[in-house]
Parts: structure tokens; C-alpha cells; sequence
């Protein structure tokens, strides 16, 4: 009996070396035999993951999430972050930073929003489009760390336009919204933002005070509706619990699509007494298609906000 015993004991030692060699092995090889045993491909590019990791994206789809260029920043609304065709040849660029400020799209000239200003690190997109999706459909909370790294980038911008004290405020969920998906990713971001900001920053007094909103109103899916109908989607779908006289709020977002939802937080906000409202997102979705307006040189409109024409047939 002792010695088929010994054997067995003595196999599962040699079994745990050989883990532990695996483990304290340089890094390059540790990955080797995990992917190798347990293969698997990227999200986003499909193909083989190289390193092992609890985020199915590979390091070069990683790297090629990208702030969006200067140029694309120097050509947008300075209000709410929308493309803008400006006709503008790449060598008058230097002059595209003197103009940022005074830029706006036509919305924001008819309906100037309640915020001050919107900023978001990149365009919704390839891989960063990828990323949030699965964040928000996946459940995969890990990329909250890379992203929030991100849209600390981005919030570095509103530095010395917004106040040295602002209430950070991320866009609730409705309650059984969030149930479900087991997290608001909007507050995940905001969080890891915040943590990197104050090393950053230490100086800027920045509080997180997403509690002030809520959202107490389940509201419908707003991919499926056209921008008047996820304004009046939203009527009504906010409410502030707490005082905001005189404070500066900075309104986080994991995406900016048409600006509604931005549109519609910001001005429950001022209504409860916010001084200001600052929106940083993670993303803004463009719109591929830029009509110009021939009939007011310089005058540039986005299609989807130019007048509808009839169709026939419908009243």
C-alpha cells in the first residue's frame, strides 16, 4: 500500500514543481503556455491573442485606440464636439486653433444646450466602438481601467475652463437597468478617471457625487429613435437629490450620440442650481456625411439637421 501511494503523492509534487516553474518563468513564456493551451482570438481583429490577460483584445488594438488628431479637433463644434466641414485646406490649419472656441454647429446656434462645453476622447468608431461594447453588453469590467485612462485624457482638457472644484456626476441607469447589467459603466469610468486625475492633478478638487442624479424613469432604447424622439424620450426621465446651488458639475458619459441625453442632464442640472455643466464622454458618433450650404457662404449644416423634405403620399 505505501508504495503505489508514495508514487501518487510523489507525482503531484513533481506536478506542482512543474507549475510553479511555469509561474515564475520570465513572462514571455508564461503567456506561450497559456495561450497555448487555452487559445483564443482577438475581439476586434480576430486574430490570435498573443499574452494572456481577462481582456479577449489584442495589444496592437489596444494601441490603436487613438485620441482623435488635431485636425479633427481643430474642425468641431466648440460647444457640443460635432464634425464640422469647413472646407478648410491642411496648410490654414494653424489658423483652425484661433477658431476652435468661436465654431459651432448649427444646433448649437439655434438651441444652445445647457452645458458649456462637451469633450470626448475619440471618435465611436472600430476598436474603441469594440471596447465599450463589450463593457457595456459583456460584462467584461476590466476595460474600465483602460478606458477611464482615456477619458481622463480627455477631461484634462476642460483644466482652467472649469471650475478648481467640480461635483463629478456619471449618467445613471435606471434601476432595473443597472440590476440586470450588474454596473453602470458610465460610473466605472468616472471612478477610474477620478483615480487618475488626482496623481495627476492633485490639486484639482474633484468629487464624485453620482447619487445627485437619478434616473427615475425607464426610458427606450435611443439608437432606434430619431433625435426628436429621444428628446421627448428623456422628458422627465431625471431628477436631482441634492443641492447644486453654485457648483460646477462635470457630466459623465460613456457615449455622445446625437446629445440628448447630454442635453437633457445638463439643463435637470441648472435647474436644481448648477452654476455650470461640463460633459466629458468617452466617445462621440459622428455622423459620416457633411452637406455644405451654398446659400450662406460659410455657413455649414450637418445633413440630419437640415430641413426634411416631404415624402409623398405621407401628411
Amino acid at each position: 500500500m505505501a508504495g503505489p501511494l508514495h508514487g501518487v503523492s510523489a507525482n503531484r509534487t513533481e506536478a506542482w514543481r512543474a507549475v510553479v516553474r511555469v509561474l515564475r518563468s520570465p513572462a514571455g513564456l508564461f503567456h506561450d503556455v497559456v495561450t497555448t493551451i487555452f487559445p483564443a482570438d482577438c475581439r476586434c481583429c480576430d486574430g490570435p491573442l498573443l499574452r494572456a490577460g481577462s481582456v479577449p483584445v489584442c495589444e496592437t488594438c489596444v494601441g490603436r485606440v487613438a485620441a482623435a488628431s488635431q485636425e479633427q479637433a481643430a474642425f468641431a463644434c466648440g460647444r457640443c464636439g460635432e464634425a464640422l466641414d469647413l472646407g478648410i485646406d491642411l496648410e490654414e490649419e494653424r489658423f483652425a486653433g484661433q477658431m476652435t472656441s468661436a465654431l459651432r454647429c448649427r444646433e448649437c446656434r439655434m438651441a444652445p444646450p445647457a452645458f458649456e462645453r462637451a469633450v470626448s476622447f475619440a471618435t465611436y468608431q472600430d476598436e474603441l466602438r469594440t471596447l465599450i461594447g463589450l463593457l457595456k453588453f459583456e460584462g467584461m469590467r476590466e476595460l474600465s481601467g483602460l478606458l477611464g485612462d482615456r477619458l481622463a485624457d480627455v477631461i484634462l482638457q476642460l483644466e482652467g475652463a472649469a471650475a478648481s472644484e467640480l461635483l463629478v456626476i456619471a449618467v445613471p441607469l435606471f434601476r432595473a437597468r443597472e440590476r440586470q447589467r450588474g454596473y453602470n459603466q458610465s460610473v466605472l469610468l468616472a471612478d477610474r478617471a477620478l483615480g487618475r486625475l488626482r496623481k495627476l492633478r492633485p490639486a484639482w478638487k474633484l468629487i464624485a457625487a453620482h447619487p445627485m442624479l437619478r434616473r427615475v424613469r425607464r426610458t427606450e432604447a435611443q439608437f432606434e429613435l430619431s433625435k426628436t424622439e429621444r428628446r421627448r424620450n428623456l422628458r422627465g426621465a431625471f431628477e436631482v437629490d441634492g443641492d447644486l446651488r453654485g457648483r460646477e458639475v462635470l457630466l459623465v458619459d460613456d457615449i455622445m450620440t446625437s446629445g440628448a441625453t447630454a442635453r437633457e442632464c445638463a439643463r435637470v442640472l441648472r435647474r436644481a442650481g448648477a452654476a455650470k455643466v461640463w460633459v466629458a464622454t468617452l466617445a462621440r458618433a459622428q455622423r459620416q456625411e457633411i452637406a455644405r450650404r451654398t446659400e450662406l457662404p460659410g455657413d455649414q449644416v450637418a445633413t440630419w439637421d437640415a430641413p426634411t423634405p416631404p415624402v409623398l403620399g405621407r401628411v
